[in-house]
């Protein structure tokens, strides 16, 4: 039996948009439904997670997981700049109140890639005032939520427009192929139609001074949250000739954003996939591995690695806060997960300081420009009914949870 510490978070991880439904003063929802759109699909009602919570929080705990991470939706907080909705405040301190009624640890995230349209309407992250702007909403969620929730992730994943201009490529850390990414101030997405969205800014600076100040406004209470920021932290791998660039990239792409949790509680590792790099960029996948409904490896080994790069960079605890597969062959997702653990318990023997695995993700749920294609949920949602079931994988990791490791 591989053991981790009694002291481990074991849960499944959301975000607002994809599973709450209904978010249209978000820039994603416009996106979804503008001409020309690369959206499969637009998230509609999602899985009614904003008012389902307590029925989905009840079946994570009675899984006999501890941990449940999801986000809190800034377009619904401050829907219009300056204006801050009270009841939206107080719908997540109810969800906050339900994980700790059912002795569920919420680790809560501010920004999962959606902003309010007014936020990209005035530039998004290329206006000099953003990071200003989420220091202000980090503030007020605090000062709501803060005395009652332990772990706080600033943003999700702002390291991902960075990985796809330097890989050349969509990350699959990003779990999405398309995405429909902005890659400039002006909104134009790669295909050259107006997104309307305002994902992240590619360059770590912008996105650091962003969380730095986000950190000052949470840290300043009430409550005393660790606090840091997830990474989309792909294994990247060199295949022959392919050194040089594959150090380029990881330094660019992964070691500078590392770099910033330095100064943090913790950082969030995601990691699903590895990437192998050639003298002239990604290579494809080898003919002969499996591959998820993505398209991507099936290489479970990449979390093992991933953890071990961040904790030696960073120096800081590593929290596990994606890792999963989209697959409709629940076996398989058993299978991945049991291998994505074996290199977490060989990492924590070797004394690398990880606290958790919040697994992506606790629904099946809607995964960007893929629409509801992609299942990489532990519990299936009926797309009518919204009617829940959970699967074998659910149950399973929930035996691994209780017994505090692989058996």
């Amino acid at each position: 039996m591989r053991t981790f510490p009694d002291s481990f978070l074991w849960g499944a991880s959301t975000a607002a948009h994809q599973v709450e439904g209904g978010n249209v003063n978000s820039d994603m929802w416009r996106s979804e439904w503008a001409e020309n759109s690369r959206f499969a699909e637009p998230s509609g009602d999602a899985c009614d997670h904003y008012h389902r919570y307590p029925e989905d929080i009840a079946t994570l705990a009675g899984l006999g997981l501890n941990a449940y991470r999801f986000g809190v939706e800034w377009a619904r907080i401050e829907p219009e700049e300056g204006c801050f909705s009270r009841a939206a405040l107080d719908h997540y301190r109810r969800m906050v109140g339900t994980c700790l009624e059912h002795g569920i640890t919420p680790v809560v995230t501010y920004s999962h890639f959606s902003t309010p349209r007014w936020f990209a309407d005035a530039g998004g992250w290329s206006n000099p005032a953003a990071a200003d702007l989420f220091a202000r909403y980090a503030g007020r969620v605090t000062e709501h939520i803060g005395d009652l929730v332990p772990w706080v992730c600033t943003f999700n994943e702002p390291n991902v427009i960075s990985l796809m201009m330097h890989l050349g490529v969509i990350p699959a850390a990003s779990r999405d192929e398309t995405l429909g990414l902005s890659t400039s101030s002006e909104g134009q997405d790669p295909g050259g139609t107006r997104s309307g969205a305002a994902w992240a800014a590619p360059a770590v600076e912008v996105m650091a001074k962003a969380h730095r100040k986000a950190v000052d406004a949470i840290k300043s209470g009430p409550g005393n949250p660790a606090v840091g920021w997830t990474l989309a932290l792909i294994d990247l791998q060199p295949a022959d000739g392919g050194e040089q660039r594959c150090q380029a990239v990881r330094q660019a792409a992964l070691l500078d954003w590392l770099d910033v949790s330095r100064d943090d509680d913790f950082v969030g590792v995601q990691t699903y996939t590895r990437e192998r790099i050639g003298p002239d960029g990604v290579l494809p996948v080898p003919p002969e591995a499996p591959t998820t409904q993505t398209g991507w490896e099936v290489y479970p080994q990449a979390l093992g690695h991933t953890v071990r790069l961040a904790a030696e960079h960073a120096g800081v605890p590593v929290l596990v806060t994606e890792n999963g597969m989209a697959t409709d062959d629940d076996d398989a997702r058993i299978a991945y997960t049991t291998a994505a653990l074996e290199g977490l318990a060989g990492a924590l023997a070797d004394g690398v300081d990880i606290r958790g695995y919040l697994h992506w993700s606790l629904l099946d749920n809607f995964e960007w420009t893929s629409g509801y294609q992609m299942t990489f949920g532990l519990i299936a949602v009926d797309r009518t009914t919204f009617t829940r079931t959970v699967k074998p994988s659910a149950h399973w990791l929930g035996k691994v949870a209780r017994a505090g490791g692989l058996t």
